[in-house]
C-alpha cells in the first residue's frame, strides 16, 4: 500500500507532515484508537516514508518501488521491525524485547534498535499490541524510551490510553486515530471485495462505527444476528436473565477451539457493551449520540425505557466491561468470568453491586 490508497486520519497525516518539516520529529509514540482503522498501516507508511530511498524526510512520502520501501513492505529492511504479541500468548513475552536469560539485552527488540542503522540512516521498531505489555514487559522498554538510541523511531499500537501503562504513556507522544468515516470504511470494503456490492457496504459501515475489523467480523449474517440479541438483551438491564450465559457461551465457543479465538471473540464481545452502555451514558446525560446505528440506538431506546438509571450507573456498567477486558487477558476462567459479568451488569442497574470499578 501507499499513501495515496490511505484513506482518513488527515490531522494525523498534518501531525507528522509538520513535524517532518520542521525537523522536530520525536522518537517514540503512541498510536491509541478502535482496532481496524488504520494505525497499523499508518505506521507501515509512515517507516517507509523514512526509509524510502527517494524521499528527502521532509515529508510522508514514499515511492513504493524502490528496494527500502519493498522491504519494509515484506518486513525484511535490516532498520525495520514489526513486533507482535504470538497467537499462544497472553502478553508479549519479555524474550522479544530482550531476549532469553542466557542472552539478556544482547538479543531483543531493545537490543537491536540500539545498533546502528544498516542502510536506511535510522531504525524503525512498531510494536503492535501494546495493549498486551504487562508490567514485567513495560518495564524492559523503559530505558529504550527514556534514552532512546540517535535516529531511531519507536511506535507502539494500541487501543487506547487507558489500557497502556503510566511508565509507557509518559515516554511516548500519544497520537489519537478516530474512527473512520461510514463512507471512507465502505469504499475500503468494497476496495477490499469483502463485500460485493455497494449496499451491503454501506449497511455494513452504518454498524461497525468506524472499524474495518469490526466490519469484516460482521459480514457473517450470523454474527450479525447474535450482536442484535445480545444488544437487546443488555437492554433488558438485566443480562443474565432467561439463561442467556448459555447462548453467549455457545456463541463464544463457536469461535473455535483454540483458546486464543475464544479470547479474541470474548474482547469483541466486551467492546460491543462498551459501546453500547457509552452510548446509554450519552443519552442518560443528554448528550447527542454520535452513531446511525439503528441496533444500537434501538437498544439504547429500550434501556431508556426501562428503568431510573442515571449516566454514573452507564458509566460504571462500562468500567465493568473493562475490568473483564483484563480478566480475558489474565486467561480467567471463561464460564465463571461471563458469568460473574452478566450478573454484575444486572447489580449495577438495580444498584446492588458491592465490588470496586475503575
Amino acid at each position: 500500500m501507499n499513501w495515496n490508497e490511505f484513506l482518513g486520519h488527515e490531522p494525523v497525516i498534518e501531525r507528522f507532515n509538520r513535524a517532518l518539516s520542521r525537523g522536530r520529529l520525536a522518537s517514540s509514540f503512541l498510536f491509541v484508537g478502535l482496532p481496524g482503522i488504520g494505525k497499523r498501516t499508518f505506521a507501515r507508511l509512515f517507516a517507509k516514508s523514512l526509509l524510502c530511498e527517494r524521499n528527502d524526510g521532509r515529508q510522508l512520502t514514499c515511492c513504493g518501488v524502490c528496494p527500502a520501501c519493498q522491504q519494509v513492505e515484506a518486513d525484511s529492511h535490516p532498520d525495520f521491525e514489526m513486533l507482535r504479541k504470538p497467537d499462544d500468548k497472553s502478553f508479549i513475552p519479555v524474550e522479544l524485547l530482550i531476549g532469553d536469560r542466557e542472552h539478556r539485552m544482547r538479543e531483543g527488540l531493545c537490543h537491536r534498535i540500539s545498533l546502528r542503522p544498516f542502510s536506511g540512516g535510522r531504525k524503525i521498531a512498531i510494536i503492535d499490541d501494546a495493549d498486551f505489555l504487562n508490567q514485567e514487559g513495560a518495564n524492559c522498554l523503559l530505558k529504550t524510551l527514556e534514552e532512546p538510541p540517535e535516529d531511531s523511531v519507536i511506535i507502539l499500537i494500541g487501543t487506547s490510553e487507558q489500557r497502556q501503562l503510566p511508565t509507557i504513556r509518559s515516554r511516548c507522544q500519544t497520537v489519537r486515530f478516530a474512527p473512520l468515516a461510514d463512507d471512507q470504511l465502505a469504499r475500503l470494503l468494497l476496495a477490499q471485495e469483502l463485500v460485493p456490492d455497494q449496499q451491503t457496504a454501506d449497511e455494513l459501515a452504518k454498524i461497525s462505527h468506524g472499524s474495518l475489523a469490526s466490519a469484516a467480523f460482521l459480514i457473517d449474517p450470523a454474527i450479525r444476528e447474535f450482536r442484535e440479541i445480545f444488544l437487546m438483551q443488555l437492554a433488558t438491564l438485566d443480562p443474565g436473565r432467561d439463561g442467556f450465559l448459555k447462548e453467549l457461551s455457545s456463541f463464544v465457543d463457536a469461535a473455535g477451539k483454540e483458546a486464543s479465538l475464544k479470547r479474541d471473540r470474548m474482547r469483541v464481545i466486551a467492546d460491543w457493551a462498551i459501546l453500547f452502555y457509552r452510548h446509554w451514558m450519552w443519552r442518560l446525560s443528554q448528550a447527542e449520540s454520535e452513531s446511525d446505528d439503528p441496533i444500537i440506538l434501538r437498544a439504547v431506546n429500550a434501556a431508556v425505557s426501562r428503568g431510573n438509571c442515571n449516566a454514573e450507573v452507564a458509566g460504571d456498567c462500562v468500567h465493568r466491561c473493562l475490568e473483564t477486558h483484563r480478566h480475558i487477558a489474565s486467561n480467567a476462567n471463561q464460564a465463571t468470568m461471563l458469568e460473574s459479568w452478566l450478573s454484575d451488569l444486572g447489580k449495577i442497574c438495580r444498584n446492588q453491586y458491592v465490588g470496586v470499578l475503575g
